[in-house]
Order: structure tokens, then sequence, then C-alpha cells
């Protein structure tokens, strides 16, 4: 298959647009070719789903040093010069007709390797998007000072120390997971981490005990971590053991011409050891031998650029394409990763069961307190929880988890509690600081005069309380007592061991030297009851990695306020007895009765109401496949023409499912559908 030169008829370009292939009889006026294997196969990233697939071009004499299998190229396609990669060279080409001539080589690095591309391929394939949008996920737009600046030799590389151990001690087939990797088996292990306030025997000095085990077999590590304050935790760590300069960082974070270097040095072989965010589960690891991530339930983790493969998914792609062990780890284990092990796809490794190296967990608000302290049992921050901040203040520093920002994120009325909303957009209103009027969190407007669409009151309450009217409320009720907060825009990296209060937001939680003397969670509810499917798995994780910070045994207290009184919650359970593992199995079975996912495979259709309507009267689905909906769209910045509808199956069917999404897109693709229809495998499970 080719594209014709531009010289031809337009007419010709118009066919190939349409997915026709072009045929001319051959000239004897082109290029001279190159003596050998003058045929090239290309990937040309046009974007369009129906010409997802390789092009047929002839290499010129000129270009046959230069053109080699991974390097960037510049081709012509429909009358436009396009990127692309070159595949592979071949001797004689598939289409009978004329091929065009390569354009020129952007770059003779061979930034596509053929396991880069195996990987993305089979992304693009269960994620039912095409090989371009994969491909820019995992290859980093060209830096041409950075290719020229770096040498293309590696330098020696320094001796590799032994592991220590001690952090996989703790656990029951630790020991047996850290021989297998340092013996170049390919184990994949499910890991539960227990809580440490000793850096030493933390999960950063963990995950460095596996990567010294590998390279100390000869092979590479890829470690990754959803956000920059966890990678720099990691960073420290192999950088204490290994020595500077014997790994890299990959983040977006970093410049082009940063990234673009760490990323060559891995292609180049100067290291073998990467550590970063999503973007470093794609880096070119030579001889892989471990991929390791932490806290795979973190949505950061979760991809927003199409197809929105999750990370998790790539490095269990790439550990069965490359024969790599796979390592799963964090304080929980996530639903789909309960799943994998149900079906024998991971070993748990876990610790023995116990509490004495465990915070102690105790929720307020039970009807003891309520006996003792009356109504103040279930205020915003209840007797129990002041009592136990104040008694560790005398010790250390206080953790205060909120898990909302700003100051009062939400109000209601304060006679009939009906939510208050904005006059214009209907979005709800908030209060930014003392003595300022609401604002509309969706359009931004003041609201100058509220009054109540029920009953007509004029008067605001607060329904949710957010870090900064919560940090107020401590300094009030403690003065003296050094504050800190660490949320969205000021987060605080570290603080020390002297009293001190420390408001956060989930997942801005600094460390404490030596650990919280005590920790407290607010406003349980708000997290607990959030209309989504994960909502409970979720709280769990935010709540326990909060609790890891706090010092262990008698020392050590974790207070859960808010929490609802009406039925046991779960995640309250899992918390208070630290059964992260019972409680993922208890999860996945409950879906498995509902038909949810994990237990199901799910995909996600978004678009206009009636290119939405004919898209899934095109799909030609299997009989086991069932079609839910459409609705309309659940995404706020989505237009009110804007639905979507999902698609669940058996994982066996999950095949034929996305053969058929695969020729819907390239159906409407080649009929110019003006209205885009967007598929999401996997959907957030804060959709759902």
């Amino acid at each position: 298959m080719s594209p014709q030169e531009p010289a031809q008829a337009a007419p010709e370009q118009l066919a190939l647009l349409r997915g026709a292939v072009p045929s001319a009889p051959p000239r004897d006026d082109g290029p001279q070719l190159a003596p050998t294997r003058p045929v090239a196969v290309v990937h040309v990233d046009t974007g369009l789903p129906h010409l997802d697939r390789p092009f047929e071009y002839v290499v010129p004499a000129e270009l046959d040093e230069a053109a080699q299998p991974g390097c960037r190229l510049k081709v012509r396609f429909a009358g436009k010069d396009v990127d692309g990669y070159l595949l592979e060279r071949r001797d004689q080409a598939e289409h009978t007709g004329r091929l065009a001539p390569l354009r020129r080589v952007v770059s003779t690095e061979p930034v596509l390797t053929p396991r880069t591309l195996a990987v993305c391929r089979t992304i693009a394939e269960r994620y039912a998007g095409t090989l371009g949008d994969v491909l820019r996920l995992a290859i980093p737009p060209r830096h041409a000072r950075a290719e020229k600046a770096l040498p293309l030799e590696p330098a020696e590389r320094a001796r590799t120390p032994e592991p220590t151990g001690a952090p996989w001690q703790r656990y029951v087939a630790g020991p047996a997971l850290l021989t297998r990797i340092g013996a170049g088996e390919s184990p994949a292990a499910s890991w539960i981490a227990r809580p440490t306030t000793d850096p030493a025997l933390d999960w950063p000095a963990a995950l460095a005990d596996l990567a010294l085990a590998t390279l100390r077999s000869g092979r590479g590590v890829v470690l990754v971590a959803p956000d920059g304050r966890d990678v720099d935790r990691l960073d420290a760590a192999l950088t204490q053991r290994l020595g500077a300069g014997q790994h890299v960082r990959l983040g977006a974070e970093q410049g082009p011409q940063a990234r673009y270097t760490a990323w060559l040095k891995v292609l180049r072989g100067h290291v073998r050891c990467v550590v970063g965010t999503r973007a470093a589960a794609y880096a070119p690891v030579q001889d892989l031998g471990l991929l390791a991530c932490w806290d795979d339930g973190d949505d950061a983790l979760s991809e927003p650029r199409a197809p929105y493969p999750h990370t998790r998914d790539v490095l269990a792609v790439r550990a069965e394409l490359e024969g790599a062990a796979l390592v799963l780890g964090g304080f929980t284990r996530s639903v789909p990763v309960q799943a994998w092990l149900g079906a024998g796809r991971v070993r748990g490794v876990e610790a023995p069961r116990g509490r004495s190296d465990l915070p102690r967990v105790v929720v307020a608000g039970d009807d003891i307190d309520i006996e003792r302290t009356g109504p103040a049992a279930r205020a915003h921050l209840p007797s129990r929880a002041w009592e136990a901040a104040r008694a560790a203040l005398a010790r250390g520093p206080v953790l205060v988890q909120v898990p909302r920002r700003g100051y009062l994120p939400a109000l209601s009325c304060q006679r009939c509690r009906t939510p208050a909303r904005c006059a214009h957009c209907h979005g709800p209103l908030a209060l930014d600081a003392a003595g300022r009027r609401p604002v509309c969190r969706w359009c931004g407007r003041v609201e100058g005069a509220f009054c109540c669409p029920e009953c007509e009151s004029t008067q605001l309450r607060s329904t949710v309380v957010g870090a900064r009217r919560t940090a107020e409320e401590l300094g009030r009720a403690f003065p003296g007592v050094p504050l800190h907060r660490s949320g969205a825009g000021e987060v605080v990296d570290d603080v020390g061991s002297a009293p001190a209060l420390v408001v956060a937001t989930p997942g801005a939680e600094p460390l404490a030297d030596g650990g919280y003397a005590a920790t407290l969670l607010l406003d349980a509810w708000a997290l607990l009851e959030r209309p989504v499917l994960e909502a409970q798995a979720e709280t769990l994780r935010r709540w326990t990695a909060a609790a890891a910070l706090t010092r262990p045994g008698p020392d050590g207290v974790v207070v859960v306020c808010g929490a609802p009184s009406h039925a046991t919650v779960p995640a309250v359970e899992a918390l208070v007895r630290w059964a992260p593992a019972w409680f993922a199995d208890r999860e996945l079975r409950e879906r498995a009765e509902l038909q949810l996912p994990p237990a199901q495979w799910v995909a996600e259709l978004t678009g206009p109401r009636l290119a939405l309507a004919d898209a899934l009267r095109e799909l030609d689905l299997p009989g086991e496949a069932e079609v839910l909906g459409p609705l309309p769209s659940l995404r706020r910045d989505d237009a009110g023409d804007q639905q979507r509808a999902l698609l669940r199956c058996p994982y066996p069917v999950a095949p034929d499912v996305l053969t058929a999404l695969r020729s819907m897109r390239a159906a409407r693709s080649a009929h110019k559908e003006l209205a885009s229809i967007g598929v999401r495998v996997d959907p957030d499970p804060s959709l759902l």
C-alpha cells in the first residue's frame, strides 16, 4: 500500500483518504533507489483511524545509510509532508503500483525499537485506539541539541551494590521475591506494603532493593510512581544506594531537553534504571528485568489522553512481552489487581497479621461518645479528635486530613438545607474566605443576593468545610501551636518532629521526622458517600496513605471523624483492622455479583446524541455484549448534547467487541463524519 506522489492527480489522493488503494503504472524517471532493501515500511502519523496501517515508500539512494528501522522520517502523504517512523525495510513491495520516495530522514536515532513497537501495538488493540496515539505517549518529542550533546557510547558503569534485604524480611514471601528477581527470574507479585516510620524499611527502600537485585542480574529496571513527591522519595533512595548518575528520572515536570536527554540515556544504554511517573512506563530500557509500580490505584496513573491506557496495564503488557518481573505495590490492593490475583496472574506478598507495628485506629462519634459529649461527638472536629490532638501535641506533630480544599466549598440553605446553586448556570456556590460573598464554582460569578428557590430564605450555611476553614478553627482551638497547610498550590514536603498542626488535603500530606503522633481523618462521609463505584476503595487508599505516616504502637493514634453510623462501612472496618486484602476481596466479590468492572469488561462511548445513536447501530456486537444507555454525559465540561453509552461483556468476548469498535471508528473516519465518537476502554471509575 502506498500514497502517490503529489505530481499525480488529486482524485487519487481523495481516493486514498477514503480508504482506497490507488495504483499507477511504474515510471522510469523516478529517483535512484537504494541498492539493497529499497522498500521502506512506514508508520505515517495521519491521526485517522481508517488509515491506521503501515504504508510503503521507496528509499532513495542518498538516504540509504540514514534510513534505518526506528528512525523519524518526513514523507509525502495526501499532498502534505507528515511525520512518520520507519518500521522496516524490504526487498520487495506488496503494493503493485508506483511507490513515492521518502522525503527526508529527520533523525538517524532509532527511537522506535521493536519492543516498543510491539508494546504500543498491543496497547492500541486493547484500548481500541490507533498506533499513532500510543506512540505519542511512548516517545517524547525530538530535541536536536540533546541528541548532539549526549555521547553515543555509554561510560563504564559503577559496580552495583548488593541489596540489604532488610525491608523484605517483614513479608512472608518477601525474601523469595527478592531472591527470584536476583536470580534472573520474572515473577509477578501484588505487594501490600506494611507502614513504617523507619526510612530503611519503608517502601522506597524496598523498591530500591528490588532494583539493586535486578541490576546485579544484568537486567534493567523501570520504577513508576503516581506523582512527583513519590518519585522524589524513590529518586533519593536510589541515589543513596546506587550513587549519582546511575539512574535517570522521567516526568512531566522536566523541560523538553532534560526529558529527551534522560530518555536518550536509557535508549543508548548509558543507564539501565528509570524512575518516573506514568510516561516512564514506556522507557526503552535494555534487557528489561523488572517493572514496578507504587500505588497503582491512584487515578494519576490513568492516562488522560487517547486511548487512555492505565499504567498498570502498560506495565503488565511489557512484562508479558519482554519476560520481565512485575511488582504492583501499595498500602492497599486495587480491585483490578485483586482480580488478577484471583486469576493467578500475580501472587500476593503480604506481612503476617498483627497490629503491634501499626498505629491504633479509633472511630469518633459512636454511641459512647454521643452519650458522653452529646452533639459535640458529631461536630466537624469531634471531642474525641480534639482530645487526641491535644494529648499528641505534647509528643510531636499532628496531621489533620481534610477531604476538600478551599474555605467553604459547598453551601446550602440555612432553613431547608437545599444545596445553594448559581442563578445563572446552576453550579454549586462556595465561599472563598470569611466575609466574602458566595461565588459559583462553575462560572465564577458572584452571587449578590441569595434566595432559596424552595423556601425563599436568604441565609446560607456550610455543607462541607474546606482545609482553610479547618486551619482557622484549629488555630483558635490550639493557640500558640505552629500551623502548616499543605494542598494544591502550596504543598509542603516535610515537617520536623516538633509539636505542630499540619492541615493537608489527601495526597499532599508532608512527611514528619519520626512520624506523626496523631492523625485526624475529618469528614469521612464526604469521601464515603460519593455516588461513584470507587468511593470506598479510594477512601481506604487515601486513609491508609495518611495513617502510614503515623507512629506505630501506642505512640500513634488515627482518629476517623464523621463516619456514617447507619451501617457497618467496609472501608472503616478495613482501616480499623488494617485488612486491605480482605477489603479488596470483598469489593471484587460484590462487583462480580452486580456484573461491574473489573469482574466484567466495560467500554464507554461518548458523543453527540444523534451521532452516538448512529454509532451504536453500526456496531456489530456479539450476543453476549450488552449496551447500557445512552444517557446524558456525566462530564461537566461536555456540551449539553453529549451523551454516553456503556458496553459490557465477559472478558472472553472482549476481543470481538474491540474489533467491532475499531471497525466502527474506521468506517466513520473513512466517511468523514464530522461528529467524533470517543471510545474509552476501562473508563474512569469515578464516572461509573
